[in-house]
């Protein structure tokens, strides 16, 4: 009994350590722009929760990240968001909220899937999915709900298309960086709290 409590404390200290690394980075990354968008840093700390914890830690963490988003829209930080909240304030606030969540969930439920086998290579595919989820679900939506916006920041880029705008332009750079770093150091993170035995974690088993 004491031994189970003790796991339910650390698990509630390290998702709660984990989602005020969101909410720094997030608000780090403010500062950081590659068109009218910041780029996700809080991703990585996401992926870590749901490789230690499963899919549900994945999906509170993400929506975390998408209050922290959302406020930053509706305080006018992001000037993307706050021209998608002005344009159709339901779709934005629906968006924002659903790709941070979908991309902890998905993320946490791929680690999942690996914990007995390949914990690490799933950490890794976790890493994949969670900035195809968050770019995936924010692409779509913003040609379902934002076109016209989307037609207003390409001719505004000069470029040839709405879509090699999306391509090359609105999320290009942002991904791939979100990618490179959230494959980069999750797995790293993660193998490193299995190593030092800093938790007891049933999703990565060190020697692999």
């Amino acid at each position: 009994m004491k031994t189970s409590k003790k796991g339910a404390v650390t698990r509630l200290v390290v998702i709660a350590v984990l989602a005020a690394l969101v909410v720094v980075l997030q608000t780090v990354a403010s500062g950081i722009r590659f068109g009218p968008f910041t780029i996700t840093l809080s991703l990585v700390p996401i992926i870590v929760g749901g490789a230690l914890y499963g899919a549900g830690a994945g999906a509170l963490l993400g929506a975390v990240f998408g209050v922290v988003v959302l406020a930053a829209v509706l305080s006018g930080a992001d000037f993307g968001g706050q021209m998608m909240l002005s344009f159709n304030p339901w779709a934005t606030v629906g968006l924002v909220l659903l790709k941070g969540i979908a991309a902890g969930f998905f993320s946490g439920l791929i680690c999942s899937a690996f914990r007995k086998s390949k914990p690490i290579l799933g950490v890794v595919r976790g890493s994949i999915a969670a900035p195809v989820c968050n770019t995936g679900i924010f692409t779509a939506a913003m040609f379902l709900f934002f076109k016209p916006i989307l037609e207003q920041w390409s001719a505004g880029a000069g470029s040839s298309s709405t879509l090699s705008y999306v391509i090359t332009g609105l999320i290009g750079l942002n991904f791939l960086l979100e990618f490179v770093i959230g494959i980069v150091l999750a797995p790293v993170i993660v193998k490193i709290l299995s190593a030092v035995k800093f938790l007891k974690i049933g999703a990565v088993d060190a020697k692999n």
